[in-house]
């Protein structure tokens, strides 16, 4: 079970990693959003008068975080399995807050927050197989 947890945990990290280095990127690069066809007028109610900032947040939270996440994993790091939980965490809070600034709903934000919700719920099987019960900081033995 804790395999099929990893692959799960792996291609979930892969799919939210290389989708916010792309977005990230392009955001970072073309502030004004329109390479990824994202109007400005969705940042009228958010305190950017750009997508720069968001899109390096994006860039590192959710792109190169998820990235070192997998290294965590394939190395077998004690902690990969409360890194996956913390990943799904902040996917999850950075698709509330999305919605509540751009004040919309769409499609994608359904399912990056499933994504997100799935990252939490493999950490926490995770921890729980391991750890045969969930504890929210590893020892340090």
């Amino acid at each position: 079970m804790i395999k099929r947890l990893k692959i799960v945990g792996f291609l979930l990290l892969v799919f939210n990693g290389v989708g916010a280095l792309y977005g990230g990127w392009n955001l970072i690069v073309f502030p004004d959003g329109s390479s990824i066809h994202l109007s400005s007028s969705w940042l009228a109610h958010t305190p950017f008068d750009s997508y720069l900032i968001p899109g390096i947040v994006l860039f590192v939270v959710n792109g190169i975080f998820s990235f070192f996440v997998i290294t965590m994993m394939l190395i077998n790091s004690k902690v990969y399995p409360w890194l996956i939980f913390l990943e799904g965490i902040l996917l999850t809070g950075w698709i509330i807050i999305q919605i509540g600034m751009i004040r919309m709903v769409y499609f994608l934000h359904f399912v990056m927050d499933g994504t997100g919700v799935l990252l939490m719920l493999c950490g926490y099987l995770l921890i729980k197989r391991i750890y045969g019960r969930f504890i929210l900081f590893p020892s340090k033995q």
